[in-house]
């Protein structure tokens, strides 16, 4: 749609400069107006070269004082009709055929309307020193041509100011068009780029947004899939255990995939490319600090020993980004721990309120002898739950402390 608005609605209206693209490479094509205005210009040109003839041939010439011989009228006829003829081109070579007619100034009476049009052509199409030297020049060769063919009329000052007059006001007029035609075209340009800086401002939100949706399933999935690995090895290797304990392990597993099914099925549903026929679902709510033991009672039926401490002031009033961010560490620590350290004990240590900010501490003992195999992972998970945090103005630090446990801690602020 933005596209659309700025094509013209009628383009053969325009200048062939306007309406082709801005490539200096490339020589604009005449457009209906030009060629409009290019008929007019060559019949009011031939139409002059005729009257100027006409009236060289005469016994009381209007315009200049008789010529001396014929075969100068006749001359000057044909220096009109070839100069005429080359209007066609004056909108490829303005410049080089201005130089080279400039010297027909100088005494031509019959070329004066297209030598004015070649002139005018200039001034639209070549920069403002260019235009001024090839004035100056004209301005020279006006006083010239006063001398040369003197009006029978008025004095050679009064010709040669009326002479300077008109060369200032094609000047003046044509140096409009070129400002006008400027504008239209910074106007254009403007627009085309800030059409360009708009999709690619879309493109860009939309790929923030496809990330931070990866980001999450990949926190949710790799939750869910832990929980699946850990309870089918814990079936692989207790052969022995008892229908109750089989069933138990069974039903997680079975609503862990049917979570996980969903959650799939929600992230591909947003990330399709093509526009959905129907209205898209309500989003489900967010998780926050408050889902946290939820958090811990489920991999505690995992079979992980998880100890929660939480000494949050007034968690009711965490901010919902905050809360989630939180929710999000936790999960990735719990999931980390159940990958890297099955069997080992694992704290959740939630601290914090108001204006101190709010501290999240999952730690658990770093795994010693034959490790279980581990499930695979993308290994992106710190990466974004560090970079949640940054976003979020907190900090975070993983890794080793002094007691060789594994810790996971991260502050986030909390404003009054």
């Amino acid at each position: 749609m933005a596209r659309a608005a700025l094509v013209p609605e009628h383009p053969w209206l325009l200048p062939g400069a306007l309406t082709s693209p801005a490539d200096p490479a490339r020589r604009p094509r005449r457009t209906t107006r030009d060629w409009l205005v290019d008929v007019l210009c060559f019949l009011l040109s031939l139409g002059w070269v005729v009257l100027a003839t006409a009236d060289a041939r005469s016994a009381d010439p209007e315009f200049s004082t008789p010529l001396p011989y014929d075969w100068m009228v006749a001359a000057d006829a044909v220096v009109g009709l070839v100069t005429t003829a080359l209007l066609w081109v004056r909108r490829r070579w303005p410049v080089g055929l201005a130089v080279a007619t400039l010297p027909l100034t100088l005494f031509s009476m019959a070329a004066a309307v297209p030598l004015v049009i070649i002139y005018f052509t200039v001034l639209v199409h070549r920069r403002t020193s260019v235009a001024l030297a090839f004035t100056a020049a004209c301005l020279g060769t006006n006083m010239a041509f006063t001398y040369l063919r003197p009006d029978p009329q008025l004095s050679y000052w009064e010709t040669a100011t009326w002479g300077m007059v008109i060369t200032l006001l094609v000047l003046a007029w044509g140096m409009f068009v070129r400002a006008r035609r400027q504008l239209v075209v910074s106007l254009r340009e403007r627009a085309e780029r800030a059409e360009a800086e708009q999709q690619l401002r879309v493109t860009q939100a939309r790929q923030v947004e496809r990330t931070r949706i990866a980001r999450e399933m990949h926190d949710v999935l790799a939750h869910r899939i832990s929980l699946l690995s850990l309870h089918a090895g814990a079936l692989e290797f207790r052969p022995d255990a008892s229908p109750e304990e089989v069933a138990r392990a069974a039903g997680v597993i079975r609503s862990s995939a049917h979570a996980a099914l969903q959650d799939l099925r929600e992230v591909i549903g947003v990330l399709r490319t093509e526009p959905a026929a129907v209205a898209p679902a309500p989003e489900r709510p967010q998780p926050t600090l408050g889902d946290v033991p939820a958090l811990v009672d489920e991999s505690r039926t995992a079979g992980v020993r998880v100890d929660l401490h939480d000494h949050v002031d007034r968690a009711e009033q965490v901010p919902a980004a905050v809360g989630r961010s939180a929710y999000r560490i936790v999960q990735e620590g719990l999931t980390n721990a159940r990958k890297h350290a099955p069997g080992a004990l694992v704290s959740v240590d939630l601290a914090g309120g108001p204006d101190r900010g709010l501290n999240v501490e999952i730690r658990n003992r770093w795994p010693v002898g034959e490790r279980a195999p581990e499930i695979p992972g993308a290994g992106t998970g710190l990466v974004g739950i560090a970079e949640r945090v940054h976003l979020a103005g907190g900090r975070l630090t993983h890794g080793r402390d002094e007691s060789g446990d594994f810790r996971l801690a991260a502050w986030l602020p909390w404003p009054a």
